[in-house]
């Protein structure tokens, strides 16, 4: 029997993420990590017969759902890949291009069906391969990487992108261990390399954590997938993430004060001046918005997101650049 999963996925922080970017009824709008459609579905409701959504998602099912969505409804497109692609997938759009859009949302990690399927092998308590890609189309699998990696390049995954205390520890009980098959297998050898520890499931969420962002290069899409969104932006329009962990946290933390503090100019510049901001924080996210304990108590999944939002004001090539042709001399 097929479940219906685009019933069951309830996504996280639905309101709030839609009135944070919901500037403009007739604009051009990216859903960059589409899922289960949830928060599309809501922004599509707010939108008027010109209003326009690019859905992405490299996940099968999950483009398979935006394709049905699609189907019933004309003013979505999608694509199937990745989000760091979202500036060719923009050049592609035959309606605004590149700088036209009102407003881009990411929301990122997995999907309450990515979890629960498991033959995805993303949970350590569902017992499954050690697959973690979120598009199968990739050839790297999160068992081929486990059993072929050094120690230290374990460790240095693990500590870094599940901020695990144990990684060297663990990354010497993996290699011992392999050849590995199974989620059930991984976290075996996670338990036993951390005895005594009071919290034994939780240095296995996050090493699986750790696993999955690097098989799927999480950071790296992340990373291009924000300059993307933001150069797409045009004035007045916004962009809202929801990430699950403090690594994801931080990038999109230090990436937004960037934006919102305005460019760097060149040391080396005898006239710096003031660089203008290029984003402003909104009032109603602030420095970033927690879900609320109702939300929590009917989504457990929720208790660790973080919504972030900014809004453009003025794109780069607008700020600073008067002051750095003045202090080079550079024709305007």
């Amino acid at each position: 029997m097929v479940r219906d999963s685009e019933s069951v996925h309830a996504p996280v922080m639905l309101e709030e993420m839609v009135e944070a970017i919901a500037v403009d009824r007739d604009g051009l709008y990216v859903d960059a990590t589409f899922g289960r459609g949830g928060h599309s579905r809501r922004l599509l409701a707010h939108l008027s017969s010109r209003g326009r959504l690019l859905a992405i998602d490299r996940d099968a099912e999950a483009f398979a759902s935006a394709c049905r969505l699609a189907g019933v409804d004309t003013r979505v497109q999608v694509r199937h890949g990745r989000f760091g692609a979202l500036r060719d997938y923009l050049g592609e759009r035959e309606a605004g291009g590149l700088g036209a859009q009102s407003g881009v949302m990411f929301d990122i990690g997995m999907s309450s069906p990515q979890v629960d399927e498991s033959e995805r092998g993303f949970s350590f308590s569902v017992p499954g391969p050690l697959d973690m890609r979120m598009d199968q189309r990739d050839e790297l699998t999160a068992a081929a990487w486990l059993n072929d990696a050094e120690t230290e390049d374990l460790a240095a995954v693990i500590g870094r992108y599940g901020e695990e205390r144990h990684a060297r520890r663990i990354a010497r009980a993996i290699v011992g261990a392999r050849p590995l098959a199974t989620t059930t297998e991984l976290a075996e050898v996670v338990t036993r390399a951390v005895p005594g520890s009071r919290f034994p499931t939780s240095s296995c969420a996050r090493v699986f954590q750790a696993v999955r962002i690097h098989v799927n290069d999480e950071l790296g899409e992340l990373d291009r997938g924000l300059d993307a969104g933001f150069d797409a932006l045009k004035t007045g329009g916004r962009m809202a993430v929801i990430t699950f962990h403090g690594v994801e946290h931080r990038l999109v933390r230090r990436r937004f004060r960037r934006w919102v503090e305005g460019p760097e100019l060149p040391r080396r510049l005898p006239i710096r001046g003031e660089a203008e901001p290029l984003a402003r924080r909104l009032d109603s996210v602030g420095r970033g918005l927690r879900p609320s304990a109702r939300e929590v108590g009917r989504n457990p999944r929720a208790r660790s997101a973080l919504l972030q939002a900014v809004e453009k004001v003025r794109s780069l090539d607008d700020a600073g650049t008067t002051t750095a042709r003045e202090a080079t001399g550079a024709a305007p």
